[in-house]
């Protein structure tokens, strides 16, 4: 029996784990107050039960399997205590786009349970435009938007999580077309209106049977406020989705910019690992959209990295209804309104590195003093992919040798005697040389924040650029490791 295999202190260690877990069931599902202590009370019922019988197998004696067992097996999720993401408040807040409809619905392809099926609709025809990953190889609904989104309109997006459509050959694309045809005759629009994402793991064919007994409800689900199904449907690793919405005013009239995102590992630029979907009301041709979208990605999403791994279905979309009636038609226009795309995409990639597959912080990389932007560039790329770098950053450590080291390989040339290093405001290296304890002491306060900026200054031109990254954490080995299982 369980009892007689372990002694008192480990009995007292898996009490209060369960302990633990039953406050966090309390909380995640926001059980009234006067509940709370019939809950309590069941629960401790239950570990009782456990504690006197056999009742786990025996590899789930060994602490970490129980811990997994408990976090995964009761599909509690990660605990809230884990990131101080801010989320949770104001995605509820955010309403979406006028004249976009979005819904979230659980189609049964996650194991987990959770939403994984989403759909974005337009309630008039759409311009649109997109970017797409640039690794070679691409998943069929990569493939399929591509084609589409040439004609520069679209009606609806669909998408799924937990299964990325990808490496599955003429399959998968008969798959990601039947998803928009399913879609297009619900909605009663063209068939080549529809776009179609996928995410999750690669190389599994794509269950489409549940995708098409769950599209009725998903349609009859769209509501102008469902973006936050929406956001919860396309999460794979993520542990909170990821909403921004910004207004603006253009010639008198107030228009709308909302983002969602999804990604949380196989992140770095050139695309990010992560789905991405902007909605506006401005009106604007598919062209300066597609203009306007590189730019905004060029200065966000395309300056993060968690892994240094570029995913297969990396997609950014970028929908104009023109339902505000403002519009961009020259570039006086367009200087009022890229700010707030800009600020839109900004706030997404950082948060999309806040959330990064084990992350505890979230890291600026400033590269300056450079001979081009380009130099620097290279430069902050490399520091910010460095593993030696990121586990320092997790384990706190003030190992400004790994950052030069790193400098010195970007391919770039530099002069050692002419770089300084700060950590946050803290001038831990001075030409080339570490400025003592003193500075290093200071410079490991400036680690334990959850966000800060680390600065390299070349001091030899006035090229400039920056970077977000995060650490490399024991547990982003541990999500990884496990993906599929």
């Amino acid at each position: 029996m369980l009892s007689e295999q372990l002694d008192w202190i480990d009995q007292v260690t898996y009490i209060t784990v369960f302990v633990n877990r039953s406050i966090f069931f309390i909380e995640i599902f926001r059980i009234p107050h006067p509940l709370a202590a019939g809950s309590f009370i069941i629960i401790h019922l239950i570990l009782i039960i456990i504690i006197s019988n056999d009742v786990f197998p025996t590899d789930v004696l060994k602490f970490d399997n129980f811990n997994r067992f408990c976090q995964m097996n009761l599909q509690l999720g990660p605990k809230r205590s884990e990131k101080n993401l801010n989320a949770g408040n104001d995605a509820m807040k955010q309403k979406g786009c006028p004249g976009f409809q979005a819904a979230g619905v659980i189609c049964g392809l996650k194991e987990n349970g959770r939403k994984d099926l989403g759909l974005i609709y337009s309630e008039v025809s759409a311009n649109v435009a997109g970017l797409f990953t640039q690794n070679c190889v691409q998943a069929a609904p990569v493939v399929l938007d591509r084609q589409r989104i040439s004609k520069g309109t679209c009606r609806a997006l669909i998408v799924n999580s937990g299964n990325a459509n990808c490496c599955t050959g003429d399959r998968g694309m008969r798959d990601a077309l039947h998803m928009a045809s399913l879609t297009a005759a619900g909605l009663g629009v063209a068939e080549d209106d529809v776009l179609v994402s996928s995410t999750g793991v690669i190389g599994e064919p794509l269950p489409v049977k549940k995708i098409k007994i769950a599209v009725p409800a998903l349609i009859k689900a769209l509501h102008g406020e469902g973006i936050l199904d929406f956001a919860e449907a396309i999460m794979t690793t993520d542990t909170v989705p990821k909403i921004i919405s910004r207004r603006g005013e253009l010639d008198g009239k107030v228009f709308t910019v909302t983002g969602v995102a999804k990604g949380a590992g196989m992140i770095r630029p050139d695309m990010a690992t992560m789905l991405c979907y902007v909605m506006t009301d401005i009106q604007a041709s598919a062209i300066l959209l597609k203009e306007m979208l590189k730019a905004a990605v060029d200065l966000s999403l395309n300056r993060i990295t968690v892994d240094g791994d570029t995913s297969t279905n990396d997609t950014v979309l970028l929908m104009a209804n023109g339902l505000s009636g403002a519009a961009v038609l020259n570039d006086m226009q367009r200087g009022i309104f890229q700010p707030v795309l800009d600020d839109v995409l900004r706030s997404l990639a950082k948060w999309l590195i806040k959330d990064g597959e084990g992350a505890t912080k979230l890291v600026e990389i400033v590269v300056t003093g450079a001979g081009s932007d380009q130099d620097a560039r290279r430069i902050a790329d490399t520091v910010a992919h460095s593993n030696l770098f990121k586990t320092a950053l997790f384990g706190e450590d003030a190992n400004w040798g790994r950052i030069l080291a790193a400098v010195g390989r970007a391919g770039v040339a530099v002069e050692l005697g002419k770089m300084d290093v700060r950590f946050g405001p803290v001038l831990m290296v001075q030409d080339g040389m570490g400025c003592g304890k003193t500075a290093e002491a200071e410079a490991t306060e400036i680690l334990k924040q959850s966000e800060f900026d680390i600065t390299i200054d070349l001091k030899s031109g006035s090229g400039y650029t920056s970077v977000f990254t995060c650490d490399f954490s024991i547990d982003y080995v541990k999500i990884n490791a496990d993906y599929r299982t």
